[in-house]
């Protein structure tokens, strides 16, 4: 009696190479893609700039995603890890790639005072006028959090010092708002008052700057607004 014999099933390289046929992807394969992408994003996150250029060179997808939506630049950007950064920036990464929370590498170094990282954006077509989350620009976090050095530079680049956000907050809102009425939130409100915002800019209640800083009691604040021409 003639007995069937099991089909031989294909060896590892064999297996490898139908899933690229399976695939009808070019020389390379999708599983091979993957492993570079995650050594990509692995190495960006870690701050390894050596292995960035690896990575590359094995022709990574710069703009591959983790489960968050974020790209490798994003990655090095939450780190602040500015070699790794520079390398992504400098081959062609998307500087204004968001991810599922709407933070780009520009808005989030922009947000958490990464000044090194956001002069990168910057010199690499950072959208000046794109949106976080809240429908604000970089410069009202940065505003809100006392990035004294981060405003300045948003200024000198031109993000608009009036933009209102979903809160109907502008960035002299929120640093009067959200700040602590110290020496570096009366620097960055006379910054802001510099570079033209309107002092007399209210919220969606009605209620304007200076209203603000007179009910938190921050004086010097107040005096920077009645000079700015604030009445009310």
């Amino acid at each position: 009696m003639r007995i069937a014999r099991r089909p031989r099933l294909p060896g590892p390289l064999g297996r490898l190479l139908l899933l690229c046929l399976l695939a009808m992807v070019l020389p390379g394969c999708s599983a091979t893609a993957g492993t570079a992408d995650a050594r990509l994003r692995d190495a960006a996150a870690r701050g390894d700039a050596a292995a960035v250029r690896a990575a590359l060179e094995d022709d990574a997808d710069l703009e591959s995603r983790d489960g968050q939506g974020r790209t490798a630049l994003l990655l090095a950007t939450h780190g602040n890890h500015v070699d790794a950064a520079r390398e992504l920036i400098e081959a062609g990464a998307d500087v204004n790639a968001k991810d599922a929370m709407q933070d780009s590498a520009y808005l989030y170094a922009g947000a958490r005072g990464l000044d090194d990282i956001l002069a990168l954006t910057l010199a690499h077509g950072a959208d000046l006028r794109s949106t976080n989350r809240y429908g604000g620009t970089a410069l009202i976090p940065a505003a809100e959090r006392g990035h004294v050095a981060t405003v300045r530079t948003l200024l000198r680049a031109g993000v608009a010092v009036d933009h209102v956000n979903r809160l109907h907050w502008t960035a002299l809102l929120e640093a009067i708002l959200l700040g602590d009425g110290g020496p570096r939130h009366v620097q960055i409100v006379q910054l802001l008052l510099d570079a033209g915002a309107n002092p007399e800019l209210a919220d969606g209640d009605g209620v304007t700057p200076l209203m603000h800083a007179r009910q938190r009691g921050y004086t010097r604040i107040e005096t920077l607004l009645r000079s700015a021409g604030a009445s009310r």
